[in-house]
């Protein structure tokens, strides 16, 4: 068993890396890129942790983990009461280790980015994750009927606000009913980000062993078509609202009606979800360009221009208005994009798709930009430099400049007030939204964010249905 070293070991110790495939082998794959540490290799990394007594990495982290601890027990080659920590507050980790923005979250607030590099907290946590899952390692669900709380509450939608929402409920008793729209559970894990950063087998595994905590999935099952949420508040004492921003956004140039223009959410979910990286072994083809552009920067842009490459595409572009500086995407992803070989061009705007007779796109008109003031975003605000227009020689556009919130879910909820972009107005606490007993988190409370946030929303909602509930108000009383 591994020792803690002393501290001035520790601080000398530098990050351990995580090997990847190569870009020249990657991009004619959809396998994993990152391969993850090894046995040795996490322990290493978990030995430069210094187990500060007031831990900054926790603050960081929505999901609320106990790092330190787990961390501790990677270091004493405990890695099943590793796990277990984890389980304690995410049931999402094998998801989370791979996707969380963990430099911008936990790893920002680790005091080793003082003098060099954080810990490697979202790997170390993906370590432990797989371990587990290889080594059949599964939480324990004690069969205490006294916990049972005879209450019912409906989730809607089964990303990772969903998710996490029913399994902390489920925990605390209560008789939770998770209704997906699609024929997968796991929202925007399976149909929006691509294999080779979330294998689509680690969703499905952590889903099932929500299930195994007494969670009932019922998919197939649109709320506002299928059924109204007003409809739920029939039979259900609560109701989590958690159907994610799913309408995609579109920049309303001319030529955007032309064939082999794609939303991100219509070419990833084509990709991902039906499984059109597996044509013709799954009947879903998408029509690939020899040169896709991208317009947008952010991950879900990422994911779509390296999918393009990755299906047949000669080039990929990035089109972004801004700079490289203001670039919303995480770091390793644009340096996974660059070095596959997509073609970014910054300060760029489109103005115009082109195509010929057919509707088929040969080109894109598009402007140069500069930076202004900063806008509410704190971002540069890019300007249009007159006289500075160029064509772009391409036959394959995808837009990833957002979603929006898709209304059928809103509209069957006649209490439920939504904002100006159609998003459900809640208290930040609660999570409730205008009609008592009916919350809601994730993206159809803010638009498109990340799966970390939606996590920490799930968790506070489900702390807030409980206490709605144990008060003895429910729904079905009203």
């Amino acid at each position: 068993m591994a020792e803690m070293l002393p501290l001035k070991d520790r601080i000398r110790l530098e990050q351990v890396p995580m090997k990847e495939q190569s870009p020249d082998v990657r991009i004619h794959n959809f396998k994993e890129v990152p391969l993850g540490y090894t046995r040795e290799e996490a322990i290493r990394e978990a030995q430069r942790c210094l187990q500060c007594k007031n831990p900054t990495c926790m603050r960081g982290c929505p999901a609320e983990i106990n790092i330190p601890l787990f961390i501790k027990y990677i270091v004493e080659e405990d890695f099943k009461n590793a796990y277990f920590t984890i389980l304690n507050t995410d049931a999402l980790p094998a998801v989370t280790g791979r996707v969380c923005p963990q430099e911008e979250q936990c790893q920002r607030e680790c005091v080793l980015n003082h003098q060099g590099k954080p810990i490697a907290i979202g790997r170390l946590e993906r370590f432990v994750a797989d371990w587990a899952r290889e080594n059949h390692v599964h939480a324990e669900h004690p069969n205490n009927m006294n916990n049972k709380k005879n209450l019912k509450v409906a989730v809607v939608g089964s990303g990772p606000a969903g998710l996490t929402c029913s399994a902390d409920l489920a925990k605390m008793g209560y008789d939770v009913t998770l209704f997906e729209a699609l024929h997968k559970p796991g929202g925007v894990l399976v149909y929006g980000i691509p294999e080779f950063r979330l294998p689509k087998e680690i969703v499905e595994y952590e889903v099932k062993e929500i299930e195994q905590m007494g969670v009932h999935v019922i998919c197939n099952y649109v709320v506002g078509a299928t059924e109204g949420v007003d409809d739920l508040k029939k039979d259900f004492d609560a109701i989590f609202l958690a159907n994610g921003a799913g309408a995609p956004r579109f920049m309303n140039i001319p030529g955007e009606n032309m064939n082999d223009v794609y939303s991100a959410n219509e070419f990833l979910t084509r990709s991902n979800l039906m499984k059109a990286y597996r044509f013709p072994e799954y009947d879903t083809p998408i029509n690939i360009g020899k040169i896709a552009a991208t317009i947008g920067a952010g991950n879900v842009a990422m994911d779509s221009a390296r999918t393009a490459l990755r299906l047949g595409a000669e080039k990929s572009y990035i089109i972004y208005r801004r700079s490289r500086t203001e670039i919303p995407a995480r770091l390793e992803e644009v340096h996974h994009a660059e070095e596959e070989g997509v073609i970014f061009h910054f300060l760029t705007l489109p103005i115009q798709i082109l195509g010929d007779k057919d509707g088929k796109v040969t080109g894109m008109e598009c402007i140069k930009m500069s930076l202004g003031e900063p806008d509410q975003s704190g971002r540069r605000s890019p300007v249009p430099i007159e006289g500075s227009n160029f064509v772009l020689e391409i036959d394959m556009v995808i837009d990833a400049i957002g979603t929006m919130a898709n209304p059928i879910v809103a509209r069957s909820a006649q209490d439920v007030e939504v904002n100006r972009w159609g998003y459900f107005k809640v208290d930040e606490t609660t999570k409730m939204t205008t009609d008592e007993g009916i919350f809601a988190g994730g993206d159809i409370i803010r638009g498109s964010a990340t799966v970390i946030s939606a996590v920490g929303d799930g968790k506070s909602a489900a702390r807030a249905i409980h206490a709605y509930l144990s008060s003895g108000n429910s729904l079905r009383k009203k």
